[in-house]
């Protein structure tokens, strides 16, 4: 059965080219012939609707009877056709799109950490900043102008002679007393901490023991501890180097 099938198809092939082959050979049958790019026949049969080649059930292309070995196509009779006709050109390489050079990255700026410390004195049992108390400040208002600020923290201290209740009190005035000359001076109060120790944290250690009674009447034991009567500054910012 599929040996009568194929004699069949052949058959119908063969009397589609004869066909074809007659039609052109009439002198009126130019007209309905496909034409080339130049305007003349083809040498193959072309479907009017795609404008592919009609081809047989096997893939053979239907050739007119303008067809000559010359006119032939490498779609259909590419053995028939120069190698170098038929080959199928590489393709032309698509170069990489060169990159964008990269933005230049904008310097980090660095950052250092300042702290600054001054000591200011104060007479006993006294708050009032003295000459001396008001240039030390003075010279740290000048010095935090090149930075930026972050804290200035006071804490205040006292001697020792006194109550220690008396004491407390006493340094928590000397610490707000420093306070209010650096506001004086333009620095915002929020960035100003202050704390009183009273007599906790003396500087002079023992270099003032055994000096006689512990009250103000004894002169040489107040002259001693005058470095513990006194409010440690501290600033604390950054600075770009």
């Amino acid at each position: 059965m599929i040996n009568n099938a194929m004699k069949q198809l052949i058959a119908a092939a063969a009397v589609m080219i004869l066909a074809a082959s007659q039609a052109f050979a009439q002198p009126n049958a130019l007209a309905n012939v496909p034409k080339g790019p130049l305007g003349g026949p083809t040498s193959y049969l072309y479907n009017s609707a795609t404008g592919q080649i009609v081809k047989t059930p096997f893939g053979l292309c239907v050739r007119t009877g303008y067809w000559t070995p010359a006119s032939g196509v490498c779609e259909c009779d590419k053995d028939l056709m120069p190698a170098a006709a038929c080959a199928v050109p590489a393709p032309t390489p698509v170069s990489a799109p060169t990159p964008a050079p990269a933005a230049p990255k904008a310097p980090v700026p660095v950052t250092e950490k300042i702290t600054l410390a001054a000591d200011v004195l104060f007479d006993f049992d006294k708050s009032v900043l003295k000459p001396e108390g008001k240039t030390k400040l003075d010279d740290v208002v000048n010095q935090i102008k090149d930075i930026a600020l972050e804290v200035i923290i006071a804490v205040g201290h006292t001697d020792r002679i006194g109550s220690e209740a008396y004491n407390q009190a006493l340094s928590v005035r000397r610490a707000e007393s420093v306070k209010a000359y650096l506001v004086s001076k333009g620095i915002q109060p929020n960035r100003i901490y202050t704390e009183g120790k009273g007599k906790k944290q003396p500087v002079t250690g023992d270099k003032c023991q055994k000096m006689g009674p512990e009250n103000a009447s004894n002169k040489k034991l107040v002259a001693c501890l005058q470095p513990d009567r006194r409010v440690a500054v501290e600033v604390v910012g950054t600075r770009n180097r």
